[in-house]
């Protein structure tokens, strides 16, 4: 079911759990809370990841991009990603600015 290019790497894919799983994990053993664990760390990493993709579709309105060429596009996405990582501290930027 792995694509064809990624077939012959030997890289251990760390997938998430389903909810449903992780729901009816058993916290109480040992093994469940280090599963329970394992699961909160992977789920705090792919939000981190996801989050600057939320803005700049959102916030900045670039769910779809014309082709302007390789340099053009990427200059415009490393311009989005920097003015995402702004909007994303603004409020602790802001409150520096007053007190």
């Amino acid at each position: 079911s792995k694509r064809e290019e990624t077939q012959h790497v030997e890289a251990n894919w760390h997938v998430a759990m389903r909810p449903g799983k992780r729901k009816a994990l058993d916290k109480a053993t040992p093994m469940g809370a280090v599963l329970d664990k394992l699961e909160h760390v992977k789920a705090s990493i792919r939000a981190k990841v996801e989050h600057p993709f939320r803005v700049i579709k959102r916030q900045f309105g670039h769910a779809k991009v014309r082709y302007r060429g390789l340099a053009k596009n990427t200059a415009q996405l490393h311009t989005l990603f920097a003015l995402s990582n702004l909007w994303m501290v603004r409020r602790t930027l802001l409150q520096g600015a007053r007190g």
